[in-house]
């Protein structure tokens, strides 16, 4: 928590700008003297890391949208055109598309140390709600640029998606009319796709101040998950914050650079560089690896609408994980327990995301099945993801609550220096 404001007016503008709109206030308040746990390590990197990836979208989307052109007709050339013609355009087009993938491995990764170090945990549900809510807002805001090259996979990903909508009773077929503005995938749905690729980046951004409103005002989680007692556990934001989040930005943007320039490919679909052509079908459907896990979940359950209900239930449980939890300890670094099973769930996320990537039907070791005497099914995706389907949802709604009554945590420090200044003297 902030607490009272250390800031002092030091010349007559200044003052009178303090009096009236204090916006120099706020900035020191937050990013200078607010007092952050002197134990944050590397991980806690993330949050800054992401806000610089939402500034890096917003722009260069503005610039794209200047060229780009709405239509069935004409947005495929209008992408290539912006590719070879425009100034520098073929840069911006890959650092925005290149970018929608950091930010997500940026946000998986922000995600799952939220996870390890118990950040959802009271006082902090609110904070956490707030990010789960970013995460949705982006999912969708990805789903829909990513329909806009008007691609193949655009196409063919776009229908399949818009046409799960519809299994919902009651209101399914309704939301899937007015996204498609017709009775298919078309002009009409590229249009509305636009505009609300454009206008959802906004949304983020708000919820993104909300998101750090919030976190100032229960104060950042740390290592231990012990909350601050005295300033020996504190530190000024800047410059040790600052410091840290400039390095660790510094070496994400030198990753982000190999991939845009030597590697702008590498993490899309082939046939999205082919047009559109609703009158054939890829082999394959599938959408960014950042969705390969949810839709590994999708396609595990046969029944289509309980397989739409499984997907949208697993993001569901990231929203319930605080009250979910029941364990008084907030960081897994004090129980071993939790932190096994932890381990366990990323390997299955990984696994899911494989999952979705391949054919159902194509086996995950060929010829094991026929070695087995088993059907030639039996080895297949579909198998492996509905194993990692039935732990994803395990984990959250059995392990998650019932480790909290049950596991025997190890000893929590008292305060967040005394580790650090155990571990000073340990090295001296």
């Amino acid at each position: 928590m902030s607490g009272h404001s250390t800031y002092e007016p030091k010349n007559a503008f200044s003052k009178w700008l303090d009096a009236r709109l204090p916006v120099t206030r706020l900035v020191w308040d937050s990013f200078v003297d607010y007092p952050t746990p002197r134990n944050l390590n590397y991980w806690w990197t993330f949050g800054g890391i992401l806000t610089l990836c939402l500034g890096i979208q917003i722009l260069t989307g503005i610039v794209l949208a200047m060229h780009y052109q709405v239509g069935g007709a004409t947005a495929f050339n209008s992408v290539e055109h912006i590719m070879r013609d425009v100034r520098h355009g073929w840069l911006i087009r890959n650092i925005h598309a290149t970018g929608a993938s950091m930010f997500f491995i940026a946000v998986y990764i922000h995600m799952l140390r939220g996870l390890y170090y118990g950040s959802f945990k009271p006082p902090r549900e609110v904070l956490w709600l707030l990010g789960c809510l970013i995460y949705g807002i982006m999912m969708a805001t990805a789903f829909m640029g990513y329909v806009l090259p008007w691609g193949q996979m655009s196409f063919w990903g776009a229908k399949v998606i818009t046409n799960l909508l519809g299994v919902f009773p009651g209101v399914g077929q309704s939301i899937t009319t007015w996204l498609w503005g017709g009775y298919g995938v078309d002009d009409p749905t590229l249009n509305r796709f636009f505009s609300l690729h454009y206008l959802l980046p906004f949304v983020i951004a708000g919820v993104v101040v909300l998101h750090i409103w919030a976190l100032h005002v229960v104060g950042q989680n740390n290592p231990t998950g012990v909350d601050p007692k005295s300033k020996a556990d504190t530190l000024p934001f800047t410059p040790y914050a600052t410091a840290k989040d400039a390095f660790a930005m510094s070496l994400f943007l030198i990753v982000f650079a190999v991939f845009v320039f030597f590697l702008p490919d590498a993490m899309g679909h082939a046939d999205n560089n082919i047009p559109a052509n609703p009158l054939q079908t890829p082999p394959h459907i599938v959408p960014e690896w950042y969705f390969l896990p949810f839709y590994a979940i999708l396609r595990a359950i046969p029944d289509k609408l309980m397989g739409a209900l499984a997907m949208f239930g697993a993001i569901g449980c990231l929203f319930a994980l605080p009250w979910l939890d029941t364990s008084k300890v907030r960081s897994m670094r004090y129980r071993p327990t939790a932190k096994i099973c932890f381990v366990i769930f990323m390997v299955v996320c990984i696994i899911l995301g494989f999952c979705g990537a391949n054919k159902p039907d194509d086996q995950v070791i060929p010829g094991l099945a026929g070695f087995m005497l088993l059907d030639a099914n039996a080895n297949s995706w579909v198998w492996l993801s509905r194993i990692g389907t039935f732990y994803y949802f395990l984990y959250f709604l059995v392990i998650t609550p019932m480790l909290g009554l049950t596991e025997t945590p190890l000893p929590v420090p008292e305060t967040i220096a005394s580790p650090v200044v155990a571990n000073a003297e340990k090295k001296g």
